[in-house]
């Protein structure tokens, strides 16, 4: 299965693709990691933003999309950007999206963080990473 991990932040959807299994995964399009939507965005831009996330699934035939789950109220809950998205993926997706909670995240890195031997340097890809790692099969 080819797993697309979204870690949405402000108005960045910051993107990493894995195959294969927790045991033995690879990354896929290393070189494309981030789509962007304006502060403000116009019926123009959500619609190249859409035609750009719907060209990356079909060109690296992704299965299914993990995106983080935002909280809907208190400190760090997800601001405008970030709802904008979260919609705009849910309404276009052409795989199916599952919500991962940064809870589950923790847990996992506490009991597979050996196995997660490609997760990218960077903090924000390395947050999509793990969540593409929670899609894959066991």
């Amino acid at each position: 299965m080819v797993i697309s991990g979204i870690f949405l932040k402000a108005s960045e959807a910051r993107i990493v693709t894995l195959t294969g299994s927790r045991d033995n995964h690879s990354l896929v399009a290393p070189k494309f990691n981030k789509l962007t939507l304006p502060k403000k965005p116009s019926q123009d831009d959500v619609e190249v933003f859409s035609q750009a996330f719907k060209a990356y699934c079909a060109d690296n035939s992704v299965d299914k999309v993990v995106v983080n789950r935002r909280a809907s109220s208190g400190q760090g809950a997800g601001g405008a950007g970030t709802f904008l998205i979260e919609g705009v993926l849910l309404a276009i997706s052409p795989a199916p999206i599952v919500f991962a909670h940064p809870a589950t995240i923790r847990a996992t890195d506490k009991r597979e963080g050996d196995k997660k031997t490609q997760k990218p340097a960077t903090v924000d890809l390395g947050k999509a990473y793990d969540f593409g790692y929670e899609g894959l099969s066991e």
